[in-house]
C-alpha cells in the first residue's frame, strides 16, 4: 500500500547533557546534510539527558531551515495545555518548523516518582485522545466557542491561542491496538519503531489506522506513515517499505555523523530515484495534503482542479490551516471559496485567467486587506490576495521616481522612502495595501499640500481581464491610465505602480481633543479653520458620543519641520472648542505611519460604512451631522479635509471627480435611526468616495462618478472588461444600471 505522500527523510539525535552541544551540533549537521527534520526522545526522568523542549527551542534558534520535533513527547510529564502554547510559540519562532510527536507514558515508575500519575493501559489510551482534541482547540484562536476539555484536561473557559505559524501535524508513537485505531480516528502521523516491530506489523497496524479513519469518516491517506530506522538499512529496504507498507518518512536514529552523511548523501537519493519511477509507472497519485473534511468545504461552483499548477502551492481553502488569517478583511468577516496568492506578475495572469472561467460566483481583489469597503473579500467567491507583490525600489533619483508593488503596505513605502527624504501621500493608517488605494483615490494626511495618492502616479503595468499584461501611462494606453486611477478595480489588476514622490522632511504631528457637545458651532468653526489654513496643514476630525458628551478628536500634519511653523499652524485650531487635551511632535512621516502591527485581519460581520463629499461644513451640513453624532446612532463619524491641492487638478483629470469638495464624510452605523439621520445629511453632498462606502448599487456608482466620467468609464470598461470579470468593487459596467 503506498498512499502517495511525498518522501521525508529526519534523523533521531540522542538528548545528552555530556557534552550538551554535541545534540545541536548533530541537528546542525541534519541541516546541512538537506535531512527534512530532526528529532529528539523525551525522558524527562533521565538525569543524562537534557530537558528535550529546551533542547528543541536551542535548537531552533541554531538552525534556519531543518523540522523539529520530539519523537515523542511524554505526555504525562508534559500537561497538554501547556503542551498546545509551547508548541504554538516555538513554532511561530521558529517560522513554522515544528512538528509534534506524543507519546502515552510508558515507564510508570520513573514517571510517577517525577509527580506524574501512574496510568492503567486504558487510561494512558483516554488521556492520550483527549490531549490532542485540548492541543488543537487551543490553537483554534479564532474559534469563539467556550473551551471545555474532559477528565484530564478540563480547561473550562480557558482562553485559546496562539495559533502556531503552520498546520502543525500530531504524529502519535503506538504499537497496540486502541492505540492505532485513536491514530487513525485523530493523528496525522503514526510513528512506530522498527526496532519493535515484529514481521506483519506494519501491515496490521496500517490496517487497524485506514479501518478507523474510514469509521471517523477520513481517508487513509491523511495519516502519514513514519518509521524510526537504524542506520544498517538498504535502499532496496527503505524503497519496499515505502511502496509495500506506505512509509513516507524515515528518521535515522544515531549519533554518527559518519552515517548520517552515508545516509544522506547515497541512501536518500537511491531511494527518491526509485520510489519516483516506480511511482510513476504505477501512475500513483499524490494526495493534495487536504482532508476529506477539508475537501467537503469546497465550493461545488469552484473548479479547484483546475487551478493553475503555478498557484497551487500557496492557493488557499476553506478547510486549510491558513484559511482563518485570509479569509476575512480589517472590516468585513468574510468566507471565500478559494484565495489565490500569486507571488509574479505571471501568476497575477493565471489567477485571472482561472477566474474568467468561474463567471458566477464573486471576484474580490486584495492588496492589504484594510478597505473599510469590504470588497477584498466575498463568501463563496474567489480571492487575488496581491500581498506577495510588495516590492519597493527608486527607479530615479533625479525625479524622485519610485516603483511599487500594489500588496506594499503604506507604512513600509514610508519607511523606505524616509532615507531619501521623500513621501507620499498615502491615507492615514500605514496598514492600508497600496493597491487599493492608488487605484480609488488617496485622501491622506498630505493631501492638501501634495495632492491625492493618484495624483502621483505617472505609470503602472496592468493584467487585463483576458490575462494580457500592459502599461499605462500619459503615453501609453492613456485611456486605460486615465481609469486607473480613481476606478481602477473596473479596468484590471495593478501589478506595479510607478509614482513621482515629494520632497518631505520631518512633520509635525498634532493630536487635539475637545469637548464638542455645542457639536453644529464646533463643526462649523472646525471647517472654517481648515479652509483657512495654509495647505501645508491637513487635519481629520473624528467625533464620537460617550457617555452623554461629544467628544472631538483633531489629528493630522503640519507639512513643516520648523517648530514655530507648526504652532502658528494649529492655533486657529485649538480655538475651535474647550481643548481637553493636546500633543504636538516633531516627527518623520514615516513614524506617523507606523501604527499598524501584523496581526491578522479579523473583521466580523459587514461593514457598514457610509462616505459623502461636500464643498462647506455651513450652517445645514453642521446641523445635520451634529444631529447624527448627538443621536448616538453611530459610534464613528470622520471628517477628513482635502481641498488645497486636491482642487488644483481639474475634475476630468481622474475619474475621482469631485475636486471642489473641501471635506469627506464617513460614519459607521446600522439601524433606522442611522439611515434616517444620514439620508438627512446625505442631502447635502455631492458625489462619495468609493474606498470608504461598503453599500453596492448602480445608485451609489452614479453618486461616485458625475456623469460625463461614468460615461467615460463605462466606455472603457466595455473594450478593456466587456464580461465583467472585475465585478465585485464598484463595477461601472452598464448592466447595472439595467438591473438596478
Amino acid at each position: 500500500m503506498d498512499y502517495g505522500h511525498p518522501l521525508r527523510f529526519g534523523t533521531f539525535v540522542t538528548p545528552v547533557n555530556g557534552r550538551p552541544q554535541q545534540p545541536v551540533q548533530l541537528a546542525q549537521l541534519s541541516e546541512q546534510l538537506g535531512f527534512d527534520l530532526v528529532t529528539f526522545q523525551d525522558h524527562p526522568y533521565q538525569p543524562a539527558f537534557l530537558d528535550t523542549w529546551t533542547l528543541m527551542s536551542y535548537v531552533a534558534a541554531a538552525t534556519t531551515s531543518i523540522h523539529i520535533a520530539p519523537n515523542v513527547l511524554n505526555l504525562p510529564l508534559r500537561p497538554a495545555p501547556v503542551i498546545a502554547r509551547a508548541a504554538a510559540s516555538l513554532d511561530l519562532l521558529s517560522n513554522g518548523r515544528f512538528d509534534l510527536g506524543l507519546g502515552a507514558g510508558g515507564f510508570w515508575d520513573p514517571i510517577a516518582a517525577m509527580g506524574g500519575r501512574r496510568l492503567t493501559p486504558g487510561q494512558a489510551v483516554d488521556q492520550l485522545d483527549e490531549a490532542i482534541d485540548v492541543i488543537r482547540g487551543t490553537w483554534d484562536a479564532g474559534n469563539r466557542e467556550r473551551f471545555t476539555g474532559g477528565e484530564y484536561y478540563p480547561v473550562n473557559g480557558a482562553k485559546r491561542g496562539p495559533a502556531p505559524a503552520h498546520d502543525i501535524p500530531v504524529w502519535v508513537g503506538a504499537l497496540k491496538p486502541r492505540m492505532l485505531r485513536l491514530t487513525g480516528r485523530k493523528a496525522d502521523g503514526w510513528l512506530p519503531s522498527l526496532g519493535y516491530l515484529q514481521p506483519g506489523d506494519l501491515q496490521a497496524g496500517n490496517a487497524r489506522i485506514d479501518d478507523a479513519a474510514a469509521d471517523a469518516g477520513r481517508r487513509p491517506d491523511e495519516v502519514r506513515r513514519m518509521l524510526n530506522i537504524g542506520g544498517d538499512l538498504e535502499a532496496e529496504q527503505l524503497v519496499a517499505f515505502a511502496l509495500d507498507d506506505g512509509v513516507s518518512t524515515f528518521i535515522l536514529a544515531g549519533d554518527d555523523a559518519y552515517t548520517m552523511q552515508h545516509f544522506a548523501e547515497e541512501v536518500v537519493p537511491a531511494v527518491r530515484e526509485a520510489v519516483d519511477a516506480e511511482r510513476a509507472r504505477r501512475g500513483t497519485q499524490v494526495g493534495s495534503g487536504r482532508s476529506a473534511a477539508a475537501l467537503a468545504k469546497r465550493s461545488p461552483e469552484i473548479a479547484y482542479d483546475e487551478i493553475p499548477e503555478s498557484l497551487r502551492e500557496l492557493a488557499v481553502e476553506p478547510g486549510d490551516f491558513a484559511y482563518r488569517t485570509v479569509k476575512s478583511t480589517y472590516a468585513r468577516a468574510g468566507s471565500p471559496g478559494l484565495v489565490l496568492r500569486p507571488r509574479t506578475v505571471d501568476e497575477v495572469a493565471d489567477a485571472v485567467a482561472f477566474a474568467r472561467r468561474t463567471p458566477n460566483v464573486p471576484l474580490g481583489i486584495r492588496s492589504g486587506g484594510h478597505g473599510l469597503s469590504g470588497r477584498s473579500t466575498n463568501d463563496g467567491g474567489i480571492v487575488i490576495d496581491l500581498a506577495a507583490l510588495n516590492e519597493i525600489g527608486v527607479l530615479d533619483e533625479a525625479t524622485r521616481r519610485v516603483r511599487v508593488g500594489p500588496g506594499a503596505r503604506w507604512m513600509d513605502v514610508a519607511r523606505a522612502l524616509e532615507p531619501h527624504g521623500w513621501a507620499l501621500s498615502s491615507g492615514d493608517y500605514g496598514g492600508v495595501g497600496v493597491g487599493g488605494l492608488a487605484t480609488a483615490g488617496g485622501i491622506g494626511f498630505l493631501a492638501r499640500e501634495h495632492g491625492l495618492t493618484i495624483d502621483h502616479v505617472v505609470a503602472a503595468d496592468v493584467v487585463l481581464a483576458d490575462g494580457t499584461v500592459v502599461r499605462a501611462s500619459a503615453d501609453e494606453n492613456a485611456d486605460l491610465f486615465w481609469a486607473v486611477r480613481g476606478a481602477g478595480a473596473n479596468v484590471g489588476i495593478v501589478t506595479s505602480f510607478e509614482f513621482e514622490t515629494d520632497a518631505v522632511g520631518d512633520v509635525g504631528w498634532t493630536q487635539l481633543v475637545f469637548d464638542a457637545s455645542d457639536t453644529a458651532a464646533f463643526l462649523q468653526r472646525f471647517g472654517e479653520a481648515m479652509e483657512a489654513a495654509p495647505r501645508d496643514t491637513t487635519l481629520f476630525l473624528i467625533l464620537a458620543r460617550q457617555r452623554g458628551e461629544v467628544i472631538g478628536q483633531l489629528y493630522g500634519v503640519v507639512d513643516s519641520s520648523d517648530p514655530d511653523t507648526i504652532i502658528e499652524r494649529l492655533q486657529p485650531f485649538a480655538a475651535i472648542g474647550p481643548l481637553a487635551g493636546q500633543q504636538v511632535q516633531l516627527a518623520p512621516y514615516a513614524d506617523v505611519m507606523a501604527n499598524a502591527s501584523d496581526a491578522m485581519h479579523d473583521g466580523q460581520g459587514e461593514p457598514h460604512f457610509r462616505s459623502g463629499l461636500v464643498a462647506h461644513l455651513d450652517a445645514e451640513v453642521a446641523v445635520a451631522g451634529a444631529a447624527m453624532v448627538q443621536s448616538g446612532a453611530t459610534p464613528w463619524f470622520q471628517i477628513r479635509s482635502v481641498g488645497g491641492a486636491v482642487a488644483d487638478v481639474p475634475s476630468d483629470a481622474t475619474p475621482y471627480a469631485h475636486r471642489a469638495a473641501n471635506f469627506s464624510i464617513t460614519a459607521i452605523g446600522r439601524g433606522d435611526r442611522f439611515e434616517t439621520l444620514w439620508k438627512d445629511l446625505a442631502e447635502h453632498f455631492d458625489g462619495l468616495y468609493i474606498s470608504f462606502e461598503s453599500r453596492e448599487g448602480p445608485e451609489l456608482v452614479e453618486q461616485a462618478f458625475p456623469p460625463a466620467t461614468l460615461a467615460r468609464l463605462r466606455e472603457i470598461k466595455g473594450r478593456y472588461d466587456p464580461n465583467a470579470v472585475f465585478r465585485d468593487n464598484f463595477n461601472v459596467g452598464v448592466e447595472d444600471a439595467v438591473n438596478g
